[in-house]
């Protein structure tokens, strides 16, 4: 399974929040904004910084997907 931050990045769109304000709202390191673009791994205290700044749930900002075999 991978993570996907596909619903993060609507919500920001919904809310009209760029990355950098979220970085701000949340007080994440741009690298952290960065790893979320990527869909790379980030640690639950980044996750829990992210929903208490959009006031959101963990499952409104991300899903996880199945990995092909050949991942």
């Amino acid at each position: 399974m991978k993570a996907s931050y596909k619903k993060l990045w609507k919500l920001l769109i919904d809310k009209d929040m760029k990355k950098k304000d979220l970085q701000a709202a949340a007080g994440i390191s741009s690298a952290s904004v960065t790893k979320l673009a990527k869909n790379e791994n980030v640690n639950t205290e980044v996750l829990q910084k992210v929903c208490t700044a959009l006031n959101c749930d963990i499952g409104d900002i991300m899903e996880m997907i199945p990995q092909e075999d050949n991942e």
